[in-house]
């Protein structure tokens, strides 16, 4: 049945009412429950949370009278694409019965015409398509076909598209006229996840809003108030997990939210929230990084272990201590971090005691080491065990010295091996003052920078004969300087040095424009890294004892070695194909083909024949 029919088919004369004839759904005592998502599905603009830069557009466009012919709603899953769709599809539409709205509007107090059939998608004349389960070019041409018609009963023809980055590429080029030149009558929503994979024809038609991720705190208050509505107690620090757990998704949030009610029985707490989810207590993560960062060893396995028989997972258990080494960190760049409210009151005030006095150098290497680690222990078979791994090498390497402390303690132990601290391998403990940091953040002045605490004092140690001439500059001045004639000279002085990558690019990416003593000039193959030409350029400095300028031109210069190479054994191939001899092998034995060619000096002792290079040709048994 085409639109003209069901429009044909439309019985009453009251605009708004003719809805398709489908009975409106029972609001009765004998309804079924119905889940969070779907009860406090948000129905105006007010109710959105989080998108107030969206909101704000819409309802200036709509004051200006300046509607544009379609939207794109891209986001993560859960912030309210779908649902903004219908809620502008009902703003464009929306309609009293007294006829007192003219046009479209974000103002909608009550209920009006469509309002009800629209929430609840059963609309003559707002479609919607799942693009997911609609792909093809036929699925667009319904549309394409019916976008013509009028609309039944409302103001505008509304069709709302579903993971439109789902159509196939022909289906989209069959959008693009329809998009471009819709009638007046038509407005088109689109929703997506993926907006990388929609066509830049289709977006440049399109007015496009990208729907942010709900902070935590935001979606606290929110759960805060649904929780007051369904006579639910609850824990603050539990709605704050299952903000987090949530990751800024509104429908993600009221799903945990709904399972939390249910595994509570009625009292929502932060430890059966972390039951449901399998997460590890956060105060017990913060104890194990304490004890990392004091470097006792003992305490974190305790820690790990008991953490591990409550069962927390071991990646899981990682995570936590990696984000919260993230929050350290944070805290440490913008101590602003730190006010979120959406953290519990432990964990902010522990945090700033860390970010105050832990080294950036050692938060960023545990950063490294945890990220590594999970990789690790994810891919493991024991991960118990290789968790357990991951923190020692947290524990002994985290605080290592840089290069240049390491030259300054050598420098300050007259040139003999630097004492590490507690971090050496071959110590029996990691290190000792692990008491130098506060037991349960009962006292953050403590708290102690793990570096003060490991090896003296490198920046005021004395530096012995500081004041004595270095005999290195008068060492380099004598040092003979190396010249470099042509290029084979440059590429086999790579071989002697065994810089193999230097090697293979000069071979293989590199083609010769000009080279002269002191300058290369070359160009560069497509798939060559251009950080080479300045890698290339400090190596020759540092082998020839003077300044290289390598220069990358635009001219085409010679083949690169490689080219050379393949082309000259490629013309030795061809001229044993033409040689009397192998033809006649070749005629003898069918499918015998020439794999390598080789050639060989002539043995005169032998008494062999010596009349000039022979190619072997290696018959292909399998042939």
């Amino acid at each position: 049945m085409t639109d003209a029919d069901i429009a044909g088919a439309t019985a009453d004369d009251q605009p708004g009412f003719a809805l398709g004839g489908a009975p409106a759904p029972s609001t009765g005592s004998g309804s079924g429950y119905r889940v969070l998502a779907r009860k406090y599905r948000p129905g105006t603009f007010e109710d959105l949370i989080g998108q107030e830069a969206m909101v704000r557009t819409i309802s200036n466009s709509f004051e200006a009278g300046r509607v544009p012919q379609a939207w794109i709603l891209t986001g993560v899953r859960g912030v309210g694409k779908t649902t903004t769709a219908r809620i502008l599809a009902r703003a464009l539409n929306y309609e009293l019965p007294d006829g007192s709205v003219k046009g479209p509007t974000i103002h909608m107090p009550k209920m009006g015409v469509h309002c009800q059939a629209i929430m609840e998608s059963r609309h003559i004349d707002i479609l919607e398509m799942d693009a997911a389960s609609h792909t093809g070019i036929d699925d667009v041409r319904q549309i394409t076909d019916g976008v013509r018609y009028a609309p039944s009963s409302a103001r505008y023809k509304v069709y709302i598209i579903d993971e439109v980055h789902m159509l196939s590429e022909k289906a989209f080029n069959a959008f693009l006229k329809t998009l471009e030149e819709p009638p007046e009558h038509a407005k088109f929503v689109f929703a997506t996840t993926e907006i990388r994979k929609v066509p830049v024809t289709v977006l440049s038609r399109c007015q496009r809003f990208d729907l942010r991720r709900v902070e935590s705190d935001v979606l606290m208050a929110h759960l805060a108030s649904i929780a007051d509505k369904e006579g639910v107690k609850t824990e603050p620090e539990a709605l704050g997990l299952i903000a987090r757990a949530a990751e800024g998704s509104v429908r993600d949030s009221l799903s945990l939210f709904d399972q939390a009610i249910a595994h509570a029985a009625g009292m929502v707490r932060a430890e059966d929230v972390r039951q449901m989810l399998g997460l590890a207590d956060r105060t017990r993560v913060i104890d194990l990084f304490q004890s990392l960062a004091s470097g006792d060893i003992a305490a974190a396995f305790k820690e790990f272990r008991d953490q591990y028989d409550t069962g927390a997972d071991p990646v899981v258990v990682l995570s936590d201590l990696a984000e919260f080494v993230n929050f350290v960190t944070r805290v440490k760049v913008v101590p602003a971090t730190a006010d979120n409210l959406a953290l519990g009151e432990t964990e902010r005030t522990r945090g700033r005691d860390f970010a105050a006095k832990l080294s950036m150098r050692v938060l960023s290497r545990m950063w490294q080491m945890l990220l590594k680690g999970i990789a690790e222990v994810q891919a493991a078979t024991r991960p118990q065990a290789a968790a357990e791994m991951v923190l020692v090498r947290i524990a002994y390497v985290s605080d290592l010295p840089t290069p240049d402390e390491a030259i300054k303690m050598i420098d300050a132990n007259g040139g003999g091996s630097p004492t590490f601290g507690g971090n050496v391998v071959g110590n029996s403990a990691p290190r000792g003052p692990s008491a130098t940091l506060p037991s349960g953040g009962d006292d953050g002045s403590q708290l102690r920078a793990v570096a003060s605490s490991t090896r003296p004092a490198l920046d005021t140690s004395p530096r012995p004969q500081m004041s004595a001439p270095a005999p290195a500059p008068v060492a380099v001045e004598a040092a003979p300087v190396l010249r470099l004639n042509t290029f084979a000279e440059l590429v086999a002085l790579t071989g002697e040095k065994r810089d193999l990558q230097i090697k293979s690019a000069l071979e293989a990416d590199m083609r010769l424009v000009r080279m002269e003593d002191g300058r290369l000039e070359v160009s560069l193959e497509r798939s060559a890294a251009r950080s080479v030409v300045n890698e290339l350029s400090r190596k020759l400095e540092q082998w020839t004892g003077r300044r290289w300028t390598v220069i990358v031109s635009n001219e085409a210069g010679q083949p690169t070695l490689r080219a050379q190479a393949q082309a000259a054994k490629e013309k030795l191939t061809d001229g044993v194909h033409a040689d009397p001899r192998v033809q006649a092998v070749m005629a003898k034995f069918p499918g015998t083909q020439v794999i390598d060619v080789r050639r060989i000096a002539p043995d005169t002792g032998s008494g062999a024949d010596d009349s000039g290079p022979v190619a072997a040709a290696e018959e292909d048994d399998d042939l």
